[in-house]
């Protein structure tokens, strides 16, 4: 069969036939690299493919657009970590100045790890980039390189508009508790006094002039409570007079306060009671008169110099602490009465906060509470 004229002929057709197939195959491969190549070039993004030992295979034109000043290098064949290198040596990368080596070696890392984990890159010409490696079943990796400069700016300006917003929440905040103290450290001297009178033996037309007082002492009450808007419920409505009593007549009761009306107030509501008041005018003060004394109360304003009252009053718990002192009640006065003050209050180590105006029946009623717990 394979000798003469006949084998001859079989052999003819049989290398025609093995030529046509490796032609027709030859064909189909050009065919399928044209339509995958094709392919990526639609795609809007960069597109690498290396091969298993980190050769350049395949890239598209967005590709070789995005790494411009390394366009040069690039050939089938070339090693990517050869081009990085010398992109490197160019400042083509401002992250890899200073630690070229370092860089490399990361940058090698992550594609020999092909994990597909995204990491940002920023080029020499301010543009940054999204980029992405991951590993090809053949053990070649495909990349991918999404410029992200336009979204980068925006979260900038977003983060930045954030940042505004949060001085400005800050800023109002801080505005209104200064607010806050400034009107109602006065407002609490008028209307402390106004009580005080109410306990005196008073004319009939001292006792009227004494009412329109307290009726108008309300009412701007009402309307500072409405300007800085806390969100509280306000306090408002006739008082009466001083008439509840203390649950320990001539209990000892410390009195911290920066304003001198303000303890005056504090001082003739208290004796009115029957109470015993030390005043002093700062948060030290307030610690060393606790501390060479023996108090049933303390009363401590938030804002004074030398130490404010939350410094004040962690002190004096520090100290109970130490030296195994029993617990002195202690119950904030002041005009910063938002959530935000009453929670430091209470961290602070505070067992109760009031705000200014203070009102007697409150006051009464806060060291009753205090002295039962």
């Amino acid at each position: 069969m394979t000798g003469g004229p006949l084998g001859k002929l079989w052999r003819r057709m049989a290398g025609g036939l093995s030529a046509g197939a490796l032609a027709q195959a030859q064909a189909e491969a050009r065919l399928a690299r044209d339509r995958l190549s094709d392919a990526i070039e639609a795609i809007p993004e960069g597109v690498v493919f290396l091969d298993a030992e980190g050769r350049y295979l395949l890239w598209n034109r967005r590709y070789a657009e995005i790494y411009h000043r390394s366009a040069d290098l690039f050939r089938p064949g070339a090693k990517l970590m050869d081009v990085l290198r010398e992109g490197v040596r160019r400042g083509d990368y401002p992250e890899a100045i200073g630690r070229e080596e370092a860089w490399l070696a990361g940058r090698a890392a992550m594609l020999a790890v092909g994990s597909g984990d995204r990491h940002e890159q920023r080029l020499a010409d301010g543009r940054w980039l999204m980029i992405e490696d991951r590993r090809t079943s053949e053990g070649g990796s495909i990349g991918l390189r999404v410029d992200i400069t336009v979204l980068k700016a925006q979260a900038e300006a977003l983060e930045q508009a954030l940042a505004r917003a949060e001085r400005a929440s800050r800023a109002k905040s801080e505005f209104l508790a200064n607010m806050s103290h400034e009107l109602r450290t006065p407002l609490n001297g008028v209307s402390g006094l106004a009580q005080a009178l109410e306990a005196t033996p008073l004319s009939p037309g001292q006792r009227a002039l004494l009412a329109d007082l307290r009726v108008s002492t309300e009412q701007l009450e009402r309307l500072v409570l409405g300007l800085l808007d806390y969100g509280e419920t306000a306090r408002v409505g006739p008082a009466g007079p001083l008439a509840d009593a203390l649950p320990a007549p001539a209990m000892r009761i410390l009195v911290a306060d920066d304003n001198a009306t303000n303890r005056k107030v504090i001082e003739l509501m208290l004796s009115a009671a029957g109470a015993q008041p030390t005043c002093v005018a700062d948060g030290r003060e307030a610690v060393e008169a606790w501390t060479a004394g023996a108090y049933d109360v303390v009363l401590m304003d938030l804002r004074m110099p030398v130490m404010d009252g939350l410094a004040a009053i962690r002190a004096i718990r520090a100290a109970e602490a130490a030296s195994g002192r029993p617990r002195t009640p202690v119950i904030v006065l002041s005009a910063n009465t938002s959530p935000q003050d009453r929670r430091a209050s209470a961290e602070a180590g505070a067992d109760g906060h009031i705000g200014k105006p203070i009102r007697a029946g409150d006051l009464i009623a806060a060291l009753s509470e205090a002295m039962a717990a």
